[in-house]
């Protein structure tokens, strides 16, 4: 930040410094970098020309990743796994559906119990895995994928304690493979043109982010047996802080530059409201003695969470999957000179936007916005949009996928780096921490052990 009084920045940092010597274990483990493992900041891997894919997962999500990938050229799935014998038949149709069945010749099956996968990572010593389980299983099977000798791709959150996010890291760092979580909001279009208006300095100085998931899926408690709802209603239960962060965060991230050169995660305040709407529910739609009768729902339907930043910029982060309210990521960055915001998409310059607008005081929103996507859109957009097509989430999903891919098979570092994917997901775990300290500000794991100042920020890909 180019305002910066660099005093005051040193008295600060001196400030966090003395504050790391009271503060928990898992800072305290950050203070220095084993010798034998080696900061993934920037990091590329050597060629795949040819990808040998396996996946763990293929319900809704992993189905789908796992069936843009096949039919991508350069590569080839040799593996599926989950525990329903079904949901893996009917993958193995749906790769003969969309690719040439020529290259998915001999695609091992494995399901059953719970350890399948292990089997799989063993026997079938797969190039990369991409895991779409449920989130406590998501460290322990990347951990082991990489140990494996594969690059891991792994749902949000990435993890779901501090601890098993160390251990991603050290494992990533010890084997060079890769450990990226899937964040594909950061492929949708209109993210990526404020990146990229973002990076072109439109809104000036960046000084705030909002960011939320902001989505209704009571309806999941219908998933009793199998599915989502299945395993995520008693995180629902257990836990109340801000549970699925990343969605809204990473964007938002990724425009102020966060562990990437410029600025990095400092610390979090949170607030939940009381708890609600899940026991109602409930009441409402299940016998008295139904399982989730006899759920006592701890976490608040509605979370805030406010971040700083070391450079003092700050983030709302909201979650809410209870209430009955439109979907909303936010999606807001305000700068020195303007404001980019979502849901629904609007834009606001000092100035106006020429042709449209003469001052801040009137959005440029519907389709006054076609100036600015003819302006501004992503280049990365621009070229995959269409082969993106029929990709879940409007096509985000398979540009995020093609993206995967490219950056193999051309030895290219990966667009989200490790270390993202762990400080945007350690929102969750921290806010739990806050939320049960009255808000107490609870100070980040500096994953990257100093070393962010080094990573180059996102550039705009072409």
């Amino acid at each position: 930040m180019k305002n910066l009084n660099r005093r005051n920045f040193l008295k600060k940092t001196s400030l966090s410094a003395a504050a790391v010597s009271m503060a928990p274990s898992y800072l305290k483990a950050a203070k220095e970098r084993p010798f034998n493992q080696t900061y993934m900041g920037g990091f590329t891997a050597q060629k795949l020309e040819n990808i040998r894919a396996a996946f763990i997962g293929v319900g809704a999500r992993g189905g789908d990743h796992l069936k843009f990938l096949a039919a991508l050229p350069g590569t080839e799935v040799v593996a599926i796994c989950d525990v329903y014998e079904d949901l893996v038949k009917e993958k193995i149709g749906w790769v003969r559906e969309v690719a040439d069945a020529s290259k998915h010749q001999n695609i091992a099956q494995y399901f059953g119990d719970e350890d399948q996968w292990r089997k799989m990572l063993k026997e079938v010593r797969p190039d990369v895995v991409f895991i779409a389980t449920n989130w406590k299983s998501h460290a322990p099977m990347a951990i082991e994928a990489m140990q494996r000798g594969a690059h891991a791709f792994v749902e949000v959150p990435i993890a779901v304690t501090i601890d098993d996010m160390w251990s991603i890291i050290d494992t990533s760092e010890q084997t060079q493979k890769h450990c990226m979580m899937l964040e594909n909001v950061n492929y949708s279009r209109d993210e990526l043109m404020f990146l990229n208006m973002c990076r072109q300095g439109v809104i000036g100085e960046i000084l705030h982010g909002e960011a939320a998931y902001i989505h209704e899926l009571r309806w999941q408690m219908e998933e009793q047996e199998r599915g989502t709802g299945s395993w995520r209603t008693h995180h629902y239960a257990k836990r109340n802080g801000n549970l699925y962060p990343t969605h809204g965060l990473g964007p938002v991230a990724q425009y102020m530059n966060l562990g990437r050169g410029e600025d990095m995660f400092s610390s979090l305040v949170s607030f939940s409201t009381p708890s609600r709407g899940r026991t109602t529910f409930a009441k409402k739609n299940y016998p008295e003695d139904h399982k989730w009768n006899a759920l006592d729902f701890k976490g608040g339907d509605l979370n805030t969470s406010i971040i700083k930043t070391h450079l003092g910029r700050t983030i709302m982060v909201q979650w809410d999957e209870t209430s009955p309210r439109p979907y909303s990521r936010l999606n807001l960055v305000q700068g020195t000179t303007g404001t980019l915001a979502g849901f629904p998409t609007r834009v606001a310059l000092e100035g106006g936007v020429e042709n449209v607008t003469t001052d801040h005081h009137t959005w440029v929103q519907g389709e006054q916005l076609d100036v600015l996507y003819e302006k501004y859109d992503h280049p990365l957009y621009k070229r995959l949009n269409q082969a993106a097509k029929g990709s879940g989430h409007g096509g985000m999903d398979g540009i995020m996928v093609y993206r995967i891919v490219e950056c193999l098979q051309k030895g290219l570092p990966l667009d989200q780096n490790i270390y993202e994917g762990c400080l945007w997901s350690a929102v969750a775990p921290l806010s739990e921490l806050s939320v049960a300290a009255s808000g107490a500000p609870q100070p980040f794991p500096d994953f990257t052990r100093g070393n962010w100042g080094q990573t180059k920020p996102l550039q705009i890909i072409t």
